[in-house]
């Protein structure tokens, strides 16, 4: 038997898909190993998958690593389970390990590990015949330094590795996983405290060039995928109403630095947009104007996200979040729902989604979980 690669298993993680039919089939930009843009972590999930402009957390790695030479604390490890399709399974499911350490007042190192399993498949070629069971799963491992360039702003980068075993090995004995190596370029920019009539506040920005790197191949004969390079630029502000009481308020938008798939005849050449058969670096910069119905279209291309988070105490914690995407680039639109609590040095956060488009979410009627272990004073961030 060939190598194969079960289409199931693609519908299963790429959430990228048609909401309704229409004459012309959407052009729904499609990559290589999704699973990297999901909120892998409940507190950005709970504010509407949003991670790169909001204050630093222990899971920063996956948003913004730059955010980190802001921390308060000395080190960190951060753990989350997050349940996928689990009104159909309950074996599929993304985890993630982080842990940052700042060295010094100016810089910071992080790493983490995220691991995505499409659980069990049993493979057979009769009825009766027994199963061949099979788990095919992705991960990425990544490593960030994030470094202070000023009292007010730090800049990072990160480098990733990306394991896509989605080949179910059967009779061909060389069927390898597909994989790839991508950096991230970050930048954050956190105000000092502001003193207005009623409340005092801060601003926060911050923006990251995510996943930059070659793309993943299966096989020699097979297509070659794009990672899912993505640009995410974001900014918030801190409303401190008192010593007890903090609300933020961010806005974020995103974009995936992906050709657009152009349009073609018969024949399958190119009649409108560009040729997406290029370069990753090529396919950046082609991105942001190779749309088949131009400008209009390269905007439907953006996602955008406004989330506010409540604190009392900084030790509880209510949050909410909305996500839009266009119905002609995947429809994904829903509302969410997040709770966070705090006891010495331990932070739990939960979150929850409800989707609100034709297109339901796959992770609609899901508890998002969390734990994070905060080592060391927390005022070893010193204010300039």
């Amino acid at each position: 038997m060939k190598r194969i690669l079960i289409p199931v298993i693609l519908c299963l993680i790429v959430f990228k898909v048609n909401a309704q039919e229409e004459q012309e089939p959407r052009r729904v930009i499609t990559t290589a190993v999704p699973f990297v843009l999901i909120a892998a972590d409940a507190r950005a999930a709970g504010m509407g998958d949003m991670g790169v402009g909001t204050s630093v957390d222990g899971f920063s790695q996956q948003w913004n690593p730059a955010k980190y030479a802001f921390s308060t604390y000395k080190q960190g490890v951060g753990v989350t389970y997050t349940p996928y399709l689990s009104k159909l399974v309950n074996d599929i499911f993304l985890g993630n390990l982080t842990y940052f350490n700042r060295l010094n007042e100016r810089s910071a190192v992080a790493a983490s590990f995220r691991y995505f399993s499409l659980g069990d498949i049993e493979l057979r070629e009769t009825a009766d015949q027994e199963p061949l069971i099979q788990s095919p799963n992705e991960l990425t491992l990544d490593v960030s330094y994030s470094l202070r360039l000023s009292d007010r702003f730090s800049m990072a980068v990160a480098g990733r590795y990306l394991r896509s075993d989605l080949k179910l090995q059967v009779a061909d004995e060389d069927a390898t996983a597909g994989s790839s190596f991508a950096v991230d370029i970050a930048g954050y920019y956190q105000s000092e405290e502001l003193t207005f009539n009623e409340f005092d506040g801060r601003w926060r920005m911050g923006f990251n060039f995510s996943n930059l790197g070659p793309k993943i191949k299966y096989d020699d004969v097979g297509q070659e995928n794009f990672l899912p390079t993505n640009l995410a630029l974001g900014g918030g502000f801190d409303f401190i109403l008192d010593a007890f009481n903090r609300v933020g308020v961010t806005a974020e938008v995103n974009k995936l630095l992906v050709p657009t798939p152009p349009v073609r005849d018969e024949d399958g050449n190119v009649i409108r947009g560009q040729d997406d058969d290029v370069t990753f670096f090529k396919g950046v910069f082609q991105s942001f104007g190779d749309a088949p119905d131009g400008f209009s279209e390269e905007l439907k291309e953006f996602t955008w996200a406004l989330g506010a988070e409540y604190s009392y105490q900084d030790s509880f914690f209510l949050r909410t979040g909305y996500f839009n995407e266009s119905e002609e680039k995947g429809s994904r639109k829903f509302l969410s729902l997040g709770a966070g609590f705090k006891y010495t040095s331990i932070n739990i956060d939960v979150s929850y989604l409800f989707s609100t488009s034709n297109v339901r979410s796959p992770l609609e009627g899901t508890l998002r979980f969390g734990l994070t272990f905060n080592f060391g004073d927390s005022d070893y961030y010193v204010e300039y």
